[in-house]
């Protein structure tokens, strides 16, 4: 862990580093992301490795994530010109713009769910606009955020623009308070993020926030079920069910809940539990026993309030079976709590209005699933929908082409696309007249 001095060390090479990163071309720290993805492509064993053996993910998605962070690399490489380009604006001025200027170092608090693509997805728009990082990653995952400020290192960008600091929570106040610090992102529980947007307003520093998810999965009785439960099964399962993206919970309409249910049951039973090491294995144990303790009591008392166990609901220190519950109803913890795990809670709605009704019956809002064969009625739905995101005959996922964010206490702004780059810019009024 840093000390006090070291980290003070740190903010004052961000001060240093941000006065020349922020001069130069904003083709070179383009070229510096492609750099990026290269040496991310190049070392997707290694990484990877590191992913799995510090929280448990299946190799083969640790890869994956890997793979996912090059592309958002080369994304915003691509396209940083354009989006941070100025725009002029009609007045009665000679000439009025908006111009993109960066603002100086920007402070991620990261979770260890996804230890490096929540990193990349944050760094990659930051750092192109000319701002400097600063890490505070999950203390369970310190190996990987090692290895992330390493690749910026190999792809050549300056010592100093982006910096892991291995410290506990009791620093953050102390960084956020610093001139140089002009923005704080975060991404874990509705507490956290609490507690961080408090310090930050306490300073009066920008805040984004990507809180806890309790996602709706709508199936109606139009749906092509075998595509709807093959999605189903991993938007549940994928990262041991351990994402605040995932679908936890399916509302079904009627007529076609036994025969989902079933299929979904008898999809799950067929995953692979096991090493995460191991090329076959599909879920992996837990981050933490504590987590596997308090998705068990989420079963448990669902179960007690009526919920039909239908599958799994068997623990082994940090190992959690794939488990289904079905009806499921607003009372239970299975409808209102988050579950960080490979449960489902499967729940009956007699028509589409109370599907809608149910899925909105939450304080979260990340993001919607409907499956379904009519698509216009689907779009017209869309304003039904509150959360961030709606995503028909999809899982919701995050995409470094579209804006990703919630509302309600799954947080606010914006990160990824145009959107997420003009998050942590000054966006400067020029007026000549």
């Amino acid at each position: 862990m840093l000390t006090a001095e070291g980290l003070d060390k740190k903010l004052s090479l961000a001060t240093e580093v941000f006065s020349n990163w922020k001069n130069l071309a904003l083709e070179y720290r383009c070229e510096m992301l492609f750099s990026a993805a290269e040496v991310l492509r190049n070392g997707v064993e290694e990484y990877a490795q590191m992913i799995s053996l510090e929280m448990g993910k299946p190799i083969k998605e640790a890869r994956t994530e890997v793979v996912k962070c090059a592309w958002v690399c080369t994304y915003y490489a691509e396209n940083a010109t354009a989006f941070l380009a100025s725009e002029e604006i009609k007045t009665d001025a000679t000439k009025s713009y908006l111009r993109h200027d960066p603002i100086g170092a920007v402070l991620a608090i990261m979770p260890w769910n996804f230890p490096f693509w929540q990193v990349f997805r944050f760094a990659a728009p930051t750092l192109v606009a000319g701002n400097v990082g600063l890490l505070k990653h999950a203390s369970n995952v310190f190996g990987c955020a090692n290895m992330i400020e390493e690749v910026f290192l190999k792809a050549g960008f300056p010592v100093g623009v982006f910096q892991s600091l291995p410290i506990g929570h009791d620093a953050i106040e102390h960084i956020i308070s610093q001139d140089i610090v002009q923005a704080v992102t975060l991404t874990g529980s509705e507490k956290a993020g609490s507690a961080v947007a408090s310090q930050a307003g306490k300073y009066l520093k920008k805040s984004l926030l990507e809180l806890g998810g309790n996602n709706a999965f709508i199936v109606c009785e139009d749906a092509n079920l075998e595509e709807a439960v093959n999605t189903a099964v991993t938007a549940r399962m994928m990262n041991s069910g351990q994402s605040c993206i995932a679908a936890k919970r399916f509302i079904l309409l009627d007529e076609i809940y036994d025969e989902f249910v079933e299929k979904f049951v008898n999809k799950a039973k067929k995953l692979q539990s096991g090493d995460p090491q191991d090329e076959a294995t599909q879920i992996g144990p837990l981050a933490r026993k504590d987590l596997a303790d308090q998705l068990h009591s989420q079963v448990q008392e669902s179960i007690d309030k009526g919920a039909k166990l239908l599958l799994g609901g068997q623990q082994n220190d940090c190992f959690y079976s794939p488990t289904v519950l079905g009806e499921v109803t607003a009372d239970m913890p299975a409808f209102q709590q988050e579950t960080f795990g490979p449960l489902a809670a499967m729940i009956r709605a007699k028509d589409i209005d109370e599907a809608f009704a149910l899925s909105e019956q939450s304080k979260y809002g990340l993001g919607v699933s409907i499956f379904t064969k009519d698509l216009e009625k689907a779009q017209s739905m869309a304003h039904l929908v509150s959360d961030g995101a709606f995503f028909i005959n999809e899982l919701v996922k995050s995409d470094p082409r579209l804006p990703f964010g919630g509302t309600k206490l799954s947080g606010y702004g914006r990160e990824l696309s145009k959107d997420g780059i003009l998050e942590f810019v000054n966006r400067k009024t020029v007026y000549v007249k």
